[in-house]
């Protein structure tokens, strides 16, 4: 199984478990709502963790895919609170199958708000069970 076809079984399986074997150590996150680039596995891991919890709703699905070496680009779409949301994840890979770093991109504006609503109170919650 190639490294996508795992990415989708992981997906398929909402197996958040598997975040830990598939990301690099020095991984980095793109966020579309927050502008530094969240750096290394373990905050990669939270943030990634959250929008499965999010994002990963009956409505969620992916519709398009371009793969190039490295690189993988998966367009999805999903409902999220009555609001119809577009987005893509931009993967590149290292030559071990780990990704290296993740970028999200979603539309429209009013997609986007929901997500960053949702990832935050999902954060919290994350950030409230380790402290």
């Amino acid at each position: 199984m190639n490294r996508t076809e795992y990415w989708h079984q992981m997906i398929a399986n909402r197996n958040v478990a598997a975040l830990d074997d598939l990301l690099a150590e020095n991984s980095v996150f793109h966020s579309p709502v927050v502008h530094k680039p969240q750096q290394g596995k373990a905050m990669v891991q939270r943030y990634l963790s959250a929008a499965f919890m999010v994002l990963l709703n009956d409505s969620f699905k992916y519709v398009r895919e371009v793969q190039s070496g490295n690189h993988t680009i998966l367009e999805f779409q999903l409902e999220l609170n009555g609001i119809q949301v577009n987005g893509v994840d931009m993967i590149q890979w290292d030559d071990a199958g780990k990704i290296t770093d993740f970028k999200v991109m979603v539309r429209p504006l009013k997609g986007m708000q929901q997500v960053q609503l949702e990832m935050a109170k999902m954060l919290e919650r994350f950030a409230a069970q380790t402290s």
